[in-house]
């Protein structure tokens, strides 16, 4: 019961991982009109998701991810009545943790992401910068470093201080001086784009006309910055080609391309955005990484308090069956207890493409160009999937004096491609910094592999079975060994360990076929990018559907995969549902935050701009009372 028809696509999604080169870059892909017709394995420790009561709202948010909370909270803040809809028992998406007892003591892991920038202070950070809008605080502790362990041994890049790492370039790299020069050079060829950073923020955009006065405070840079406009369709293309153009230094450009996969793709796929923030903020004296105090679960925490303090409302366990939609425009949801929730404004999906398409169903009638846009949105290509290993340990006599931070990332071969799970995995111990997550004198230790996990294999075996015990073991003995060059007999001082398969991953974040996220690579416009797609090259769908009142939020939104990307995509969908006027207010309130914020305000020149589009925002299919009117 547990196969899938083998294609031609689902074979090459398994054998471009048997011999991966670091020049290949990999993508997979599914046709979600095939879906296999078993039932998704499910875990007890999930919830059943038949919790939510039927009622009105003007916003629902189906799925609780950054995307899905920053979207509720800042729509709640906006004025509008919310309601956020979780399949799962906790919120946070990706960004959550989960504990398991033993001989009396509790141990928490992280599931998903680990190494954030931004979050100890005001900053650039879009998933900083809601929290402070919605003044909310999170305690943190913070580190300053990231931990390489690769095949010419161990070494660590500096956050926070350019001379030091250009003194790891001297030590490091083939050719020390060489390196430092091309690294200035490649800063200098990306200074203009990287200051733009601090002209205008993700905060600021909106998808309708209204854009043209919430970024009216960017005018005085572009003026002093004319080639910023030369530049633009940079900022959305491919990384690697600016790269190449200055980049020869074997040991910068793999420095480069570790910057880049967390997003996915090395910098042969990542947009030059990604980079822009890291070559602006990551040498600031004030830059580090931070550990949420109590887990990453504190970040959806979070955010669910500003969304709860303006009024809005999370329903965990509330699994959404199908998006309803009637005359063309998205109505409500149906959820898997059979309750109806209806939507006034708009019905906004934090869940994948993948999954989202399925939520259409198959049975209501849907306007022109859906039957389209939903084949090709379930065909868009994607990461593969992920492996994990969640480790408990004694640390009665361990030595960890030769390491200074929690995060690592180990690289077995250069020459391989860095989305290969069995090359490139990274491993975190956060108990190193936040004594809350385990007993006292243990550590607990989260190993994870890059997203190229290919599922096919997994789908035709039974969770439990010997067999597929035995593929576990097998397919995370690698991650088992990234955490020995650290610590050597980390096996003699497990107290207990879990290995989480794609399988399990997919049931746990509600994510199908445990993906990654989307990976279109950068450097075209994906399908259904929207005007965009005529002037730059804009490497993401659309937030708007064909749908009336159904949007979209997420990592599969620009600008793309990691919390802050995610968190930003929601503050832009929450945006584009309100009045250009409330928009700049809030823009106004939040300049006044920090003085770092200050840019946020577009003042004078965004009044100017402001009679000409008020009128149009927000567009006609998400005002209310147009249609309320129309119904």
């Amino acid at each position: 019961a547990m196969k899938l028809a083998s294609t031609t696509e689902n074979n090459k999604n398994v054998e471009q991982t048997k011999d991966t080169s670091r020049e290949e870059v990999m993508t997979f892909s599914y046709d979600m009109s095939l879906e296999p017709k078993y039932e998704k394995p499910t875990y007890p420790g999930t919830g059943n998701g038949l919790s939510g009561d039927s009622g009105e709202y003007d916003v629902i948010v189906i799925g609780s991810g950054m995307g899905g909370l920053a979207c509720g909270a800042l729509s709640a803040k906006y004025g509008d009545k919310v309601m956020v809809l979780e399949s799962h028992i906790k919120c946070g998406g990706s960004a959550h943790t989960f504990s398991r007892m033993h001989n009396g003591g509790k141990y928490s892991f992280e599931v998903g992401p680990s190494i954030f920038e931004g979050l100890d202070r005001a900053s650039l950070n879009p998933l900083r910068m809601i929290f402070d809008i919605l003044e909310e605080e999170m305690p943190v502790k913070t580190y300053t470093g990231l931990g390489y362990w690769t095949p010419t041994g161990y070494w660590r890049f500096p956050i926070g201080s350019q001379s030091k790492f250009e003194q790891l370039l001297m030590e490091q790299a083939e050719d020390g001086p060489k390196a430092v020069e091309e690294w200035n050079a490649l800063r200098k060829r990306l200074k203009t784009l990287g200051g733009s950073t601090t002209a205008v923020s993700l905060l600021n955009l909106r998808q309708d006309a209204g854009f043209l006065a919430t970024t009216a405070g960017s005018l005085p840079f572009v003026a002093t910055h004319p080639d910023v406009f030369l530049d633009l369709s940079l900022t959305f293309d491919s990384l690697h080609k600016t790269v190449d153009e200055i980049v020869t230094v074997p040991f910068l450009r793999n420095f480069i391309d570790t910057m880049c996969i967390f997003c996915g793709f090395p910098a042969k796929g990542a947009m030059t955005a990604h980079m822009l923030y890291i070559l602006e903020r990551f040498f600031e004296e004030s830059a580090c990484y931070s550990v949420p105090i109590g887990g990453t679960c504190e970040m959806g925490n979070t955010l669910v308090r500003g969304l709860e303090k303006f009024g809005g409302k999370i329903q965990l366990n509330a699994h959404v069956d199908e998006i309803l939609v009637e005359n063309g425009r998205a109505t409500g949801v149906r959820l898997k207890n059979g309750n109806i929730v209806k939507a006034k404004k708009a019905v906004v999906s934090n869940a994948t493409p993948f999954d989202t398409v399925k939520m259409l169903g198959e049975k209501q009638d849907l306007p022109e160009g859906v039957a389209k846009w939903k084949e090709e949105l379930g065909k868009l290509p994607r990461h593969g999937a992920i492996m994990h290993l969640f480790i408990a340990i004694d640390a009665k006599d361990l030595d960890l004096s030769h390491i200074e931070d929690p995060a690592h990332l180990v690289v077995q071969d250069w020459g391989r491609s860095l989305q290969d799970s069995q090359n490139l995995c990274s491993f975190f111990i956060p108990s190193l910094l936040d004594k809350t997550v385990c007993p006292e004198g243990k550590h607990v230790i989260h190993v994870y592999s890059s997203g190229g996990e290919p599922y096919e294999p997994w789908e035709k075996l039974t969770p439990n079975s010997p067999e597929y015990e035995a593929y576990k073991e097998e397919r995370a003995e690698v991650l088992w060994k990234a955490v020995e060059k650290c610590i050597p007999d980390v096996r003699e001082r497990v107290e207990f360990s879990i290995i989480g398969s794609p399988l399990a991953h997919e049931a746990f974040l509600r994510r199908d076929r445990g993906t990654y996220g989307m990976a279109w690579a950068a450097g075209t416009s994906a399908p259904h990018a929207g005007l965009l797609k005529n002037i730059l090259p804009f490497p993401f769908p659309n937030l708007k559907t064909p749908v009336d009142g159904l949007l979209r939020c997420g990592d599969s939104c620009f600008p793309g995969i990691g919390t802050p990307s995610a968190a930003a995509s929601g503050a832009i969908c929450a945006n584009t549902m309100n009045p250009v006027g409330k928009h700049l207010d809030m823009l106004e309130e939040a300049s006044k935050r920090d003085p770092l914020y200050k840019f946020l305000n577009p003042g004078v020149f965004g009044s100017l701009y402001r009679p000409f589009v008020e009128g149009l925002t927000p567009s006609p299919e998400l005002k209310v009372e147009q249609t309320q009117d129309a119904q």
